[in-house]
């Protein structure tokens, strides 16, 4: 990320009034395993998507607010190409929206918070360079990711198809696959292998999979699932 301007004025003011609200909020959400903190290494190939050619997906309202239930046409085409479950995509999407993902208003969070993650899939540097390699989108830059959702939503599903690749035929537990990478998706592919063996999660990946199994029913009913 490139560094930080001398003054903010107006703009940092609003920006920390903001990001006050909805991190005081939301604080359970932001982990230090998110979606790119530990990007799992590989770089196998994929077929080709059609990222380059579609045109970026825009939300129904202005200022960050927006349902993800308005991007269900990519979550189903990149979900399909990745081959994973275009429901556990849209999940995704809405645990990921308690975020504003305003364009002007991420970058802005970024030069106060430069750890934080790009698009509305909530993704960080590390993660997004590491899933596009061998890709379509291996060209792309993740500083594009705030103003292209429907890269945004390619990326999380191939990071969602390679943490597939890691889960074991069996595991201990209850948890489902989708559960499971869900929780990779949010704290990593070192701790899903860890839940994948039984290991007891903690409070903040607990309030992930609980928030996931909130907006399951709704995210099946965006993309049409049965």
């Amino acid at each position: 990320m490139a560094g930080q301007g001398k003054s903010w004025g107006l703009l940092g003011v609003l920006v920390a009034v903001a990001v006050i609200g909805w991190s005081t909020q939301h604080s359970s959400h932001q982990q230090a395993g998110s979606a790119a903190a530990r990007p799992s290494s590989r770089s196998a190939s994929a077929p080709a998507s059609a990222s380059a050619a579609a045109s970026p997906s825009t939300p129904s309202t202005a200022e960050g607010q927006y349902d993800p239930a308005d991007f269900a046409a990519p979550v189903e085409r990149y979900a399909g190409q990745a081959g994973i479950d275009p429901q556990l995509l849209m999940a995704i999407l809405y645990n990921e929206s308690y975020k504003p993902h305003d364009p002007s208003f991420e970058r802005a969070w970024q030069k106060l918070n430069p750890g934080a993650a790009f698009g509305i899939a909530n993704m960080h540097q590390a993660t997004f360079d590491e899933v596009k390699q061998g890709r379509s989108f291996a060209g792309s830059s993740w500083e594009q990711l705030p103003d292209d959702p429907d890269l945004a939503i390619e990326s999380a599903a191939w990071y969602l198809h390679d943490l597939a690749t890691d889960l074991p035929a069996h595991w201990t537990g209850d948890h489902s696959k989708d559960e499971l990478l869900a929780l990779g998706y949010n704290t990593g592919p070192s701790n899903m292998m860890a839940f994948a063996r039984g290991v007891q999660m903690g409070a903040q990946a607990q309030t992930y999979l609980d928030t996931l199994r909130q907006n399951w029913a709704k995210s099946g009913k965006a993309v049409g699932a049965a």
